[in-house]
């Protein structure tokens, strides 16, 4: 299958879980020239910027692991953009979230609230 297919049905999956423990989606896949987010979800009056990693095999950390410096900035900048195109975000606080999805445990879902901290 190829890895945008799986990457959308990882997000669906994802979605759907924090859909499950309340959270509204208020945007998917949302690109700009920083880079994309995957999930933007709100969790009563706190936007939630959710990033979706899904591995197959554990060889290389996890799908937890796989979130570095240079990716949690990107995600951040990409965070930025949203606020500055979505003003009525800009005024409620945010949180950055990591869903892990490790398919060798047999799709194992990790959600991590509060996976980093970026500065506005």
């Amino acid at each position: 299958m190829d890895r945008r297919l799986l990457g959308m049905r990882a997000e669906g999956i994802a979605r759907r879980h924090l859909a499950a423990h309340g959270l509204e989606l208020v945007c998917e896949n949302y690109r700009c020239r920083f880079g994309e987010l995957d999930l933007v979800m709100m969790d009563g009056a706190t936007v939630v910027v959710v990033e979706v990693r899904l591995r197959s095999r554990s060889a290389y950390g996890g799908a937890l692991g796989s979130i570095g410096a240079f990716k949690q900035r990107r995600i951040a900048r990409a965070a930025r953009h949203l606020l500055l195109t979505h003003r009525a975000l800009a005024r409620m606080p945010m949180r950055f979230d990591v869903v892990a999805l490790d398919c060798a445990e047999g799709t194992r879902i990790e959600w991590l609230r509060g996976a980093f901290v970026a500065a506005r």
